[in-house]
C-alpha cells in the first residue's frame, strides 16, 4: 500500500510526523516532487481562479501523484489551538480536491484534526484512518507515539535556530551546517514573517531564505520562538484573530518589533490571502511607531524572481548602510506587490 503526501501547505510543518506515522505502520509514502512551473500550472487548471496561490499549488501536487498512490493524505485541519481555527480553505480542502482533481475522489484519506495544541497525536483524530487502513488500536497508538517523538525532535531544531527547510533536511538524514553570521556592526537580523508554505516552498517564495542567507542575514521566523513569547505580544489586542497561524505570525511580528536585535521585518504573503492582508496592514501601520523597517512581498502565479531579489537586496543594503552610519533603526515601510512575466510561477 502507498500513501501520497503532497509537498505543499502544512507539509513543511508536519511532514516528519506524517512520514514517521506511516513508516511505523509499514506503509510506503510517496511525496510529490518540489514545486515547479508544471505543478503550478496543473494546480491552476484544477482550481477556481479566485483561490489563493497555496491552494492552487496544493492541487497541482495532488495531481502530480494521484496515479502513484493508493491514497492521498489530506487531513482536514480544523484547529490546533483552543478557540482558534484554520482558514476555511484548509477545513474544506479534502472536499475541494475531491471534486476538482481528476482521479482523487476515491483516494482521499482525510483525518479530522481538531486539537488544543500543535500536537496532533491524539488517536481520536485518526478514527477514519484506522478504519480505512484496517489498523488495530495498539498499532495506531504505537505509530502515533513514534510520530510525536520525531516531530518534537524536529521542532526542537527550530528552537535551536534552524529554518524549517534545514530542519527537514536533518530529518531526512542530511548533514546541515548551521551558518549564523557573526555579530558585528554590519550584521543584519531580519524577522521573516510568512506561513510555512509561503516561505519554505522555494518556487513560491523564489527561495527567499537562500537569498537572505547569501546576503549574510541572520533569519528569525515564528517557529523559532516559544508559544508563550508569541502570545505575550498579542495581549494588547482586546480580541485576537480567529486563525491560529495568523496569530502566530502576528505575535512573531510584534516580537520582532520589540526585539532590539531584529533590524527589520519582511512579510512574504500570497496574493488572495485575507488574514495576511490584515496582518500586513497592522505591521505596516506600526512600523514607524517601533522605528523599524517593514516590507511586504506579495507573490502570485505571475511573480518574477528578479523583482524579489532586487527588493530584498535593497532592503538589506539599506539597513546595513544605516547601521554603518550609526543610525540604528529607521522609519521605513514598503508594501510591495511583486509581479512579472519574466520568471517565477
Amino acid at each position: 500500500m502507498k500513501v501520497g503526501i503532497p509537498r505543499a501547505l502544512l507539509y513543511y510543518y508536519y511532514y516528519p510526523f506524517w512520514k514517521t506515522f506511516f513508516d511505523a505502520l509499514n506503509i510506503e509514502t510517496v511525496v510529490s516532487k518540489p514545486t515547479s512551473k508544471t505543478i503550478v500550472n496543473k494546480g491552476i487548471e484544477f482550481s477556481v481562479p479566485e483561490i489563493c496561490v497555496p491552494i492552487k499549488v496544493f492541487a497541482g501536487h495532488v495531481a502530480s501523484i494521484v496515479d502513484q498512490a493508493d491514497y492521498i493524505f489530506i487531513p482536514r485541519m480544523v484547529s490546533i489551538s483552543k478557540d482558534e481555527y484554520f482558514c476555511p480553505k484548509f477545513m474544506g480542502l479534502p472536499d475541494m480536491i475531491k471534486y476538482t482533481v481528476p482521479g482523487a475522489a476515491d483516494k482521499i484519506l482525510s483525518p479530522k484534526i481538531q486539537s488544543h495544541s500543535d500536537s496532533i497525536s491524539n488517536p481520536k483524530h485518526y478514527t477514519e484512518v484506522k478504519r480505512i487502513l484496517g489498523i488495530g488500536s495498539w498499532e495506531l497508538q504505537r505509530a502515533l507515539f513514534k510520530a510525536e517523538k520525531e516531530w518534537q525532535k524536529f521542532r526542537r531544531l527550530s528552537k535551536e535556530g534552524y529554518v524549517l527547510s534545514d530542519a527537514l533536511k536533518i530529518f531526512d538524514g542530511e548533514t546541515v551546517k548551521q551558518e549564523v553570521p557573526k555579530n558585528s556592526e554590519e550584521t543584519v537580523t531580519i524577522g521573516l514573517m510568512g506561513y510555512v508554505y509561503d516561505i519554505y516552498d522555494e518556487f513560491v517564495s523564489m527561495n527567499v531564505i537562500e537569498k537572505l542567507k547569501e546576503a549574510g542575514v541572520k533569519i528569525i521566523t515564528f517557529e523559532m520562538l516559544e508559544e508563550k513569547q508569541l502570545m505575550k505580544r498579542l495581549k494588547f489586542m482586546k480580541k485576537q484573530l480567529f486563525w491560529t497561524f495568523s496569530n502566530k505570525l502576528l505575535g512573531a511580528g510584534y516580537y520582532f518589533y520589540h526585539d532590539p536585535e531584529v533590524d527589520g521585518v519582511i512579510q512574504v504573503t500570497a496574493f488572495g490571502c485575507g488574514p495576511d492582508s490584515m496582518i500586513g496592514k497592522m505591521m505596516e501601520l506600526d512600523s514607524n511607531h517601533y522605528n523599524k523597517p517593514f516590507m511586504t512581498v506579495r507573490v502570485d502565479e505571475h511573480t518574477g524572481e528578479s523583482h524579489l531579489q532586487t527588493r530584498v537586496e535593497a532592503f538589506v543594503d539599506m539597513i546595513r548602510r544605516k547601521k554603518r552610519e550609526g543610525g540604528g533603526g529607521l522609519p521605513y515601510e514598503s508594501n510591495l506587490s511583486i509581479h512579472g512575466n519574466n520568471a517565477g510561477l
